[in-house]
């Protein structure tokens, strides 16, 4: 079921319980990616304007963490992949601060930070380490991941090219950092709920927010697809350096679809 906030952008969450969680509006987190073009300043400042009139609390975080690893991954030498992770991290923590400073005076808290800044963060660590321990003992878990690092840098593969064991590894690390905070978010920053907002639905969410055993986000962790309300198919790769657009984007499925395959 698609919520619209208002006239500038739609919400799709991704279940029944996503919704309560949206609807109790406490927190918000806005993943953003370096090198990713839908990312500008503009549309930093619209979604800081909209969001702080939904939750009382608002957290851009942006990575910076595997980022010259994943460029060297892809072709470029140790030094020049250096070189373009930073200006890449620079570049998109200047057009956060940018697009909040333009959004108006906040009618809630945002605060930017990036990945790193979790490093130190215990909950953080914690789930970090669950993060690594399932991707070695849980298939579907691996399976999944592995289909999220392939929705990454499918467009980096040539034709007939399949991506290697060293390319998958630096995926599967990128990837391991972003994770908690689509896993239980609220213990990370001390918040009731959270909702983890991206312009597409991402391959793990099925994994993350499916019943049975295995790691699961939290019960007041959500995730909903947060897109302009006039773009119905955004643009964009989640979460990948370098990769200003994508071919297509993930539609998150209708609530009754997801909570009917939960309560199978």
């Amino acid at each position: 079921m698609t919520i619209t906030a208002d006239a500038s952008f739609e919400v799709l969450p991704f279940t029944r319980t996503c919704r309560n969680i949206w609807e109790d509006g406490d927190h918000v987190l806005i993943g953003v990616s370096p090198g990713n073009s839908y990312f500008s300043s503009e549309r930093i400042s619209n979604l800081a304007r909209w969001a702080t009139t939904r939750f009382a609390q608002v957290d851009f975080v942006y990575a910076d963490l595997h980022v010259d690893r994943m460029f060297a991954a892809f072709g470029y030498t140790q030094e020049h992949a250096e070189k373009r992770a930073t200006k890449e991290i620079k570049a998109v923590k200047r057009r956060i601060l940018k697009g909040v400073e333009e959004s108006g005076p906040p009618l809630a808290e945002i605060r930017v930070r990036a990945l790193s800044d979790f490093q130190t963060n215990p909950v953080y660590q914690l789930l970090h380490r669950r993060v690594l321990h399932f991707l070695e003992t849980d298939d579907e878990f691996r399976k999944g991941c592995e289909e999220m690092a392939l929705h990454f840098v499918g467009s980096k593969l040539q034709d007939g090219e399949s991506i290697t064991d060293a390319q998958l590894q630096v995926c599967f690390d990128y990837m391991a950092a972003e994770l908690p905070f689509f896993i239980d978010t609220p213990s990370i920053l001390d918040v009731p709920s959270s909702v983890a907002a991206y312009h597409v639905k991402m391959p793990m969410t099925d994994v993350l927010f499916a019943r049975g055993g295995g790691l699961r986000a939290t019960r007041n962790q959500a995730y909903a697809v947060v897109r302009p309300e006039s773009d119905e198919m955004a643009q964009g790769s989640p979460n990948h350096p370098d990769n200003n657009a994508h071919t297509h984007a993930h539609t998150a499925p209708t609530e009754g679809t997801v909570d009917e395959r939960r309560a199978a």
